[in-house]
């Protein structure tokens, strides 16, 4: 018998506890918080270990929302706030978003979404000295450094830092309507529950917090990335009417392999999972994910999206930019070209370590990602190799 509750009302007790708190604002999060819940307690097959991981995450989401709802409260102009013109990046897992992600970020006029502010959206509540970092964000970096030196094998898949740009799917998971780290939507009874969902009051919760991150520390333009919101591209414009979206592009086979390894690690919490098994439940989740974006986006003002091919922008990372920037009619002056260049420089390709891996350990074949993916491959004139 675990010692870690996935009831319900446990975790949000528990959550009150630690806040002192009590409202959580609409209750429309419940279902999918029920529905996660149910995944973790019943099928997930969690180690003690990764029963206590995954609780302690729940219940500081859940500290999350009620601090955040006790700032609105407090701050209702919070809601007022727009934020303008902001730029999306997505496309398959591994298709370059994280390193243009970067890049672009090194823009002077660019917001990108931090690591530590996703997973702490509210106002920090104590007194900050002139010039003192956020408590959290410090602690956030130290246990980042340690897991680091403890596991420097993930670092060549994904290196993190508090301060580094990340991923929606981070501040997406307050509202429990989302992919959370990746491996929820791959697990039943969560995986089906949210395939049927719209995803409209999950990016309406997500638009108030990026507001409420803009509200304490204000950005000319919000850049921003994850591959879930090809889920619903459709919501994402519909939330952010002038948003532009940078879509990048490759070899599905190189994304499929590279996706199951990050998958397979962050899978670590589970008692037994087969890895061969493994490998067609991501291809299918990451290819229909593909689908409904690419059906979605035929809707859209084809002047919103710019495609990115991975290969020409790691053959010319510059030249990359310079089109996308171009694309969306905005300024490329000599300090964004010399953040850009001074980004590139100190950031070279596989700074970290190079990440290794195969379709066969992952019981994939060549010949099957392809077939999967052929519509795909052959729109956008892609390598099948």
């Amino acid at each position: 018998m675990s010692e870690f509750d996935f009831a319900e009302e446990a975790v949000c007790e528990a959550a009150r506890r630690a806040t002192g708190l009590s409202d959580f604002g609409e209750d429309g999060f419940r279902e999918g918080l029920r529905v996660l819940l149910e995944t973790f307690n019943d099928t997930a097959g969690f180690t003690e270990k990764g029963r206590k991981r995954n609780h302690r995450r729940v219940v500081s989401l859940l500290a999350t929302r009620l601090r955040v709802q006790s700032a609105f409260t407090e701050h209702p102009e919070i809601r007022e706030r727009r934020v303008r013109k902001p730029m999306v990046l997505t496309g398959l897992p591994r298709s370059g978003t994280s390193a243009l992600f970067n890049l672009l970020g090194a823009d002077p006029a660019a917001r990108p979404l931090r690591l530590w502010e996703a997973i702490f959206p509210d106002p920090y509540q104590g007194e900050l000295e002139p010039g003192q970092s956020d408590p959290r964000r410090d602690a956030l970096e130290a246990h980042y450094a340690r897991g680091r030196e403890k596991n420097p094998d993930f670092s060549k898949i994904h290196y993190t830092t508090a301060d580094g740009p990340e991923e929606c799917v981070l501040l997406q998971a307050h509202a429990f309507c989302d992919v959370q780290m990746g491996i929820e939507p791959m697990m039943e009874p969560y995986a089906s529950w949210f395939r049927k969902q719209d995803f409209r009051r999950m990016y309406a919760y997500y638009a108030d917090l990026l507001r409420m991150l803009d509200w304490q520390r204000p950005g000319e333009r919000w850049i921003l990335k994850a591959p879930a919101h090809m889920w619903a591209i459709d919501v994402l414009v519909e939330t952010f009417p002038d948003v532009s979206i940078v879509w990048t592009h490759r070899n599905p086979l190189q994304c499929t392999a590279s996706i199951c390894s990050m998958t397979a690690a962050l899978m670590s919490g589970r008692e037994d999972f087969d890895l061969k098994q493994l490998g067609p439940v991501v291809m299918e989740f990451y290819a229909t994910s593909l689908d409904r974006g690419l059906t979605a986006r035929e809707s859209l003002d084809p002047g919103r999206v710019i495609d990115l091919n991975y290969r020409e922008f790691i053959a010319n990372n510059m030249g990359a930019a310079r089109q996308i920037y171009e694309h969306f009619e905005m300024p490329f002056t000599k300090e964004i070209r010399t953040a850009l260049e001074t980004h590139i420089r100190e950031h070279p390709k596989d700074k970290h370590g190079s990440h290794q891996y195969d379709l066969e350990q992952y019981g994939l074949t060549p010949e099957r990602v392809r077939e999967r993916f052929a519509g795909y491959i052959e729109r956008f004139g892609l390598p099948a190799d």
